[in-house]
């Protein structure tokens, strides 16, 4: 028996449809419709485009990831000009950090190590957190560089250097690196392997949470299943590639030491790679959980049985939700700093909150777009939870705040305050499209009521249409019948889809759901960038501690008057001294000398020197030059550090006739 092909027919509009059916009057052929699954994969990409544009501009204005340690002192001073060379140089930071080998490295003039090599000591006494490095014995006068590199305690990179001298100032060879430590490309992966994580542990948790707390049916549906396995693979993926980044963003900066074992190994005995294993390690578990929510509960049909499973689900998918989350926790702001014991499973809870309002929202949108039965009570409790997560999100908000900024010039004056400002409008707008969605939420009802006949009727005609084919398909080839088979799959849909753009309550809550995932974008990479930005009590306490440190004692330049008598003829008169700025560092030295009559009277040889006998510095000879009669200058006098300086002035008014007269003063 020979296939007989079916026999076409014009259509309405007269021209002859490319199935050789006919179209309905006005409308193309149902096959040739957009796919109805098209417009979601649009928005999606829309939101990653928005996602990546965001986290870009903000990446730009980042730079390398803020120091959350700050070096707030040092001995010697940075700048400072020492006598003899110290026994070793230490450094003060203001919070714990983690040192290594050649993390505080010093170097002579010509780039050699003027420290012993070893592993900084830990100074450390009470809450003032102090390293120390012991220098060779010998060194030579000249500027030596101190370059220091450790990790702080919320696992981020800090870096930096100073210079200090022994006799006198010195040219160098050191050359150090120009870009900081956590910078450069590496620093740019590793910051968007973290963006990508927040994003996709807010999928897998929010997703399973609203499937399992608000549309248990949904575990069925395939967009639900992508969703949260999409989730899954996302956060594994980043934490895989930011566990091999971590050994490079801490030191060398440079890819190709990714894959260095020993450097691996090192960053498995850190806090950081600690935390990045665990979450690993609880992956695992969190993709036994997929596998049962998605396989035995979606099969499940007693409703005792799929109630005991929906507890057992919810409490170990909690379990583990909560686990993962405080990887962030116990290795990043909350560990360290005030009230760490209660920040940190305030950080869990506040993590918790944000995947399920934030997870739920999308998946709720996935389910708008991509699913046709959805019911209006799914959205209502999703709706709750939302408003609890609310809740929980503001309470532990005000208290994270508090603990991270401080104060009101900290919230308006530091970059973190500055974000958290912004993080808190894109909180409020969110609220204001979420109270709209709510409204449409009221008017959602489970059947559409504004279909209308013209739906039925494009229904009845497209189930005609596929009525003809129907009839014809015994009578073609496999690859013929492949084609057909695609051709009622896309009418039914299509059927589907015109009922779900009717009803225009459904589809004033996609609209109004899309805008609040499109800003939640936004607020997930505001977010992501304040956990890699110093916070701003931490910032105020480090300016605080450096200006007290380098402050000068007294302000303004030093003025000294002191009388004098040699004991010989015109031996009595005035030497007054000006030292500007009058603190550590280089300074300028006039002295100018009045005869006992007033007028300027001109010596054979003044000298000067320095001391700070509290710390056994000096005396620093000065040697000022004549300017003219009575007028003495000295410039870049060295004064290595502040205190209470021993001022040695000599003047010789002949040959045999010469006093030494003294005068203590504060210096900065």
């Amino acid at each position: 028996m020979t296939a007989t092909a079916p026999r076409p027919r014009p259509s309405r509009t007269g021209q002859p449809s490319r199935t050789g059916r006919p179209s309905p009057a006005g409308r193309p052929s149902p096959i040739l419709r957009p796919s109805p699954i098209r417009r979601p994969f649009a928005a999606v990409a829309l939101l990653a485009a928005l996602f990546s544009l965001v986290s870009g501009l903000l990446l730009a204005g980042a730079g390398p990831a803020a120091a959350h340690a700050a070096l707030t002192g040092s001995d010697p001073q940075d700048g400072a000009v020492v006598a003899t060379a110290p026994k070793e140089v230490t450094l003060t930071f203001s919070e714990a950090i983690a040192v290594g080998d050649g993390s505080i490295r010093v170097l002579d003039p010509s780039s050699k190590r003027a420290d012993t090599g070893v592993e900084p000591k830990d100074l450390s006494d009470g809450s003032t957190v102090r390293y120390g490095v012991e220098l060779l014995p010998g060194l030579p006068d000249g500027t030596y560089t101190v370059a220091w590199q450790a990790i702080s305690a919320d696992s981020h990179p800090i870096s930096g250097a100073f210079t200090f001298s022994i006799g006198a100032p010195s040219e160098t060879t050191v050359a150090l690196p120009s870009e900081e430590v956590g910078g450069g490309a590496v620093g740019t992966v590793y910051g968007i392997a973290r963006y990508i994580a927040y994003a996709g542990f807010i999928l897998l948790v929010g997703g399973a949470a609203f499937v399992l707390g608000c549309w248990p049916r949904g575990a069925t549906a395939r967009p639900m299943q992508r969703l949260v396995v999409r989730g899954w693979i996302t956060l594994t993926a980043a934490t895989l590639a930011m566990l091999l980044l971590r050994n490079p963003y801490t030191g060398s900066g440079k890819f190709a030491d990714a894959f260095d074992l020993d450097g691996l190994q090192a960053v498995l005995d850190t806090k950081p790679g600690a935390a990045l294993v665990s979450r690993l390690l609880l992956l695992g578990a969190a993709a036994l959980f997929i596998a049962v929510l998605f396989g035995t509960y979606a099969r499940r049909e007693d409703a005792v049985e799929k109630r005991d499973l929906t507890f057992g689900l919810a409490v170990g998918g909690g379990v583990v939700a909560a686990g993962i989350a405080a990887t962030w926790a116990m290795s990043e702001h909350a560990s360290t700093g005030i009230q760490a014991g209660i920040a940190m499973p305030v950080d869990v809870l506040h993590l918790l909150a944000v995947a399920a309002w934030l997870g739920g929202l999308v998946s709720l949108l996935v389910a708008l777009y991509r699913t046709p039965d959805i019911g209006s009570e799914a959205v209502r409790r999703f709706s709750r939870v939302a408003f609890g997560s609310v809740l929980v999100l503001a309470a532990t908000g005000i208290y994270q705040s508090w603990r991270q900024v401080g104060s009101w010039s900290a919230l308006t004056g530091t970059r973190y305050g500055q974000l958290l400002i912004l993080k808190v409008a894109l909180i409020a707008l969110l609220l204001a499209v979420a109270w709209f969605s709510r409204r449409w939420t009221g008017r959602l009802t489970d059947a559409p009521v504004s279909a209308g006949a013209s739906v039925a009727s494009e229904g009845s005609e497209a189930s005609e249409g596929a009525a003809e084919t129907v009839e014809t398909a015994d009578d073609v080839d496999p690859e013929r019948a492949a084609q057909l088979a695609r051709q009622r799959a896309a009418l039914t849909a299509t059927k589907k889809k015109r009922i779900r753009d009717a009803d225009a309550e459904r589809s004033g809550l996609r609209r109004s759901v899309l805008a609040e995932a499109a800003i939640a974008v936004v607020l997930l990479a505001v977010t992501t960038l304040l956990t890699s930005t110093e916070p701003g009590r931490t910032e105020e306490e480090a300016k605080g501690a450096s200006t007290a440190a380098t402050a000068p004692a007294a302000s303004g330049p030093v003025n000294l008057s002191m009388p004098f008598d040699t004991g010989g003829r015109n031996g009595k008169g005035t030497v007054r001294i000006d030292i500007d700025p009058g603190r550590s560092g280089a300074n300028e030295l006039h002295a100018w000398i009045d005869g006992g009559d007033g007028k300027p009277m001109d010596v054979p040889e003044l000298k000067v020197a320095l001391t700070l006998e509290a710390q056994e510095i000096g005396p620093l000879p000065v040697a000022p030059d004549r300017l003219a009669e009575g007028h003495w200058s000295a410039s870049n006098v060295q004064i290595p550090m502040a205190g209470e300086w021993k001022v040695d002035v000599t003047v010789r008014t002949s040959d045999i006739d010469q006093v030494t007269i003294d005068k203590t003063v504060k210096i900065g």
